[in-house]
């Protein structure tokens, strides 16, 4: 008896998640849904959908993806927290923390868990941002603390002035892929990620598409 006294102190935390797959979804779901002080109270696929669901479910934790079909998972993190500061965000992504933590972390996340880690971690990382802890993995951690006191490359250095689209399409390039390929990834047109590029290349001050290429593939392999 007293162990349902206990357990009934604490109302369930109310979990949104917001990923454009609906199979990542339907998985968080019910993962998170066998678990006694874990409930989905709702799902969204873009950003004009989470910010309707916000409302209807008052979520106490949001799971956030970076690459959403409209608008950039970093934006809703700001918007959520400039809504509601009270809620406790998780950022679950397919791009490895050290591409987007620190972004995610200054935009107001708590969490950051990559989709290769979600079968086991992310149970133990909603429970953690919901207590108002950091969750991170300890090479993270790491490399976050060790790069106050390292000099970065001069590509590395101002990466920090692209915007988060931007940074997305840099990233895809360093991957190898074509222009065509990162539209299809980003469910942008053609014009829109060579726009990027082009706006990409001012930024870092690159001269042709040739030394982008170079510099995208540098800038992977130093993050990585």
């Amino acid at each position: 008896m007293a162990g349902t006294k206990v357990a009934m102190t604490r109302p369930a935390t109310k979990v949104l998640i917001v990923d454009d797959h609906p199979a990542i979804r339907e998985g968080l779901a019910l993962r998170i849904s066998r678990q006694p002080d874990l409930e989905v109270c709702g799902e969204a696929s873009d950003m004009p959908e989470a910010m309707a669901r916000l409302g209807a479910c008052n979520p106490d934790v949001v799971i956030v993806d970076i690459g959403l079909k409209s608008g950039s998972g970093i934006d809703l993190i700001r918007r959520i927290k400039a809504r509601d500061e009270r809620i406790r965000i998780l950022v679950l992504s397919m791009f490895p923390e050290s591409l987007y933590a620190e972004r995610a972390f200054r935009a107001g996340a708590l969490g950051y868990v990559t989709k290769e880690h979600a079968t086991t971690k992310i149970v133990e990382a909603i429970r953690c941002v919901r207590d108002g802890k950091v969750f991170l993995s300890k090479e993270m951690t790491d490399q976050m603390l060790q790069s106050v006191a390292r000099k970065p490359t001069t590509v590395s250095s101002s990466v920090e002035s692209l915007s988060d689209r931007e940074l997305e399409v840099f990233q895809l390039i360093g991957e190898g892929l074509t222009t065509r390929e990162i539209a299809q990834r980003l469910h942008l047109s053609v014009y829109t990620i060579e726009t990027h590029r082009q706006r990409i290349r001012t930024k870092l001050r690159l001269k042709s598409g040739a030394e982008l290429g170079r510099a995208a593939i540098q800038w992977v392999l130093e993050t990585h």
